[in-house]
């Protein structure tokens, strides 16, 4: 994984280590994805906007659903085996940037960090940073 794409999982998705010592069945919990899905840690929302408004918890609620870019946990043991539905390889791999479509995939929560189970297919693109990567 690039450096930048480190520095940014650090600002925008808690480090594993972080996680575990503010809640320690974190790790047991994540869940593991099955077939051909892909588990996805969403970043954050901010909480302000780049003017300074404060956001309201609607507001940052919706932002966090429509979210369309996420970093790739894991992958279950058929994504992307099928050389008939991916003959160019994987769209993309574990600790990559995706952009996938908005409110796609099953939205699963655990100790208030929200993840997704994505299929494979449903990954459009791999942003090296997604900083500044949103929703139009």
């Amino acid at each position: 994984m690039a450096t930048l794409a480190k520095e940014v999982l650090k600002e925008m998705v808690a480090p594993q280590e972080e996680l575990e010592e503010e809640h320690p069945r974190v790790a047991s919990q994540l869940p593991e994805p099955k077939g051909y899905k892909l588990l996805i840690a969403l970043p954050e929302v901010e909480e302000v906007t780049e003017g300074g408004i404060i956001k309201s918890h609607q507001s940052q609620q919706n932002e966090a659903i429509s979210t369309v870019v996420g970093f790739v946990l894991k992958a279950g043991p058929d994504a992307y085996t099928s050389y008939t539905r991916f003959p160019s390889g994987p769209y993309c791999k574990e600790g990559d940037w995706v952009v996938f479509r908005a409110f796609s995939g099953t939205r699963i929560k655990i100790h208030g960090k929200e993840f997704r189970l994505i299929n494979d297919d449903t990954v459009e693109a791999v942003v090296e940073d997604p900083r500044g990567v949103e929703r139009a």
